[in-house]
């Protein structure tokens, strides 16, 4: 499944306008995360996340992204969103979602933190849960992603891969390729990585991007 060279996947996350969900299609983005988290510059209230996915082309999947999540919200963005892929962190699937795709989100200081995410694994596997991917981002405390904080690349690469592993964590145009040299992940996100400023999508950042890692397969 993670096997190199292959076509990483990309997800630019934070999309906030229909605007910037244009943008990130045309760049070549596979996917794009729509953040419901409130305290995020990249925050989208849900009832306004309806435009944002009626933007989005055929085969670019959105992606909810979703901290410590209650049943409702959990209901509103798969029963009147229409999402099918929920990335979350701090939390667990319900019970009574498990037609749901999941990614499991966390944040990775140092190998303790890799064997606690390990760990999580197992518990939503063993609970039922259709866990499509894990995402390790760079634990820094009191965020959930779009730090710019990078993880450690070698301490990340050690994952067990029984699913696919989705790198993010200061990912940028200029050191994405080291990145998937040293991690050879499934996929990348990127948020920060790609932004005039806090919440809000570069055009051409994201071109950069997206090229720059559908070249990486030429590396050794």
């Amino acid at each position: 499944m993670n096997a190199w060279p292959h076509r990483v996947r990309v997800k630019i996350c934070g999309i906030r306008t229909a605007e910037e969900a244009e943008y990130a299609a045309q760049a070549g983005a596979d996917a794009v995360g729509l953040n419901f988290y409130p305290p995020s510059p990249r925050y989208v209230r849900p009832e306004d996340a309806e435009a944002i996915l009626r933007a989005l082309p055929p085969f670019v999947e959105a992606v909810g992204i979703v901290v410590r999540p209650e049943q409702e919200l959990l209901e509103y963005l798969v029963y009147r969103l229409g999402l099918v892929t929920l990335q979350i962190y701090d939390g667990e699937p319900p019970d009574s979602l498990r037609f749901v795709r999941y990614i499991l989100a966390t944040g990775i200081g140092d190998s303790a933190d890799l064997q606690q995410a390990e760990t999580l694994l197992d518990t939503w596997l063993a609970r039922g849960r259709n866990v499509v991917g894990v995402l390790l981002d760079a634990r820094v405390p009191g965020q959930y992603g779009g730090s710019g904080k990078i993880p450690p690349w070698s301490v990340v690469a050690q994952f067990s891969r029984r699913r696919p592993l989705i790198l993010a964590g200061g990912l940028t145009p200029e050191n994405v390729c080291e990145a998937l040299r040293v991690v050879r992940p499934w996929a990348v996100d990127v948020a920060s990585g790609v932004e005039k400023e806090p919440g809000v999508k570069d055009p051409d950042k994201m071109r950069r991007f997206v090229h720059a890692v559908h070249g990486s397969f030429l590396l050794p």
